[in-house]
């Protein structure tokens, strides 16, 4: 799979990463967007510049193409769903590589097995065949 076309996945599954965090967070969206920034500041994920309003949210979730949406934000709701109660999944192919990316760029990993190892058991299978594309791009950016 080449880096571009992977990546692309990635953009157009990141509306989608944010859509389901939104649906599932079951808040206000003004509430969900300040516990997005604040995570992300908290747990130096990312330090947005500020915080994103509910109408920006709102636009990430809907978004055409995830060009939009700051890494910081996905990575950060990434952070959120994988330690949500209710153990949600990639629903698609693209949503499920932005998964898999956003879980390489959270956390420093040494190999693609103790990437797979470390992932909560519910999402092993769901990321199966995105998690190796995000390693082999991550690996592919990487400066010899």
């Amino acid at each position: 799979m080449p880096q571009d076309d992977f990546y692309a996945k990635v953009r157009r599954g990141m509306p989608r990463l944010v859509a389901q965090w939104r649906e599932l967070g079951q808040d206000a969206p003004q509430r969900l967007a300040l516990l997005l920034a604040e995570t992300a500041r908290v747990v130096r994920i990312g330090q947005p510049e500020a915080t994103p309003d509910a109408a920006t949210l709102t636009a990430w979730s809907e978004a055409k193409s995830g060009d939009e949406i700051p890494l910081w934000a996905a990575r950060t709701v990434t952070f959120l769903l994988v330690q949500m109660p209710a153990r949600p999944q990639p629903r698609d192919g693209d949503e499920a590589c932005a998964w898999a990316y956003c879980w390489l760029r959270n956390r420093d990993f040494d190999s693609l097995e103790a990437a797979t190892s470390a992932l909560p058991a519910h999402l092993r299978e769901p990321l199966a065949d995105a998690l190796p594309a995000a390693w082999r791009d991550r690996q592919g950016l990487r400066l010899i």
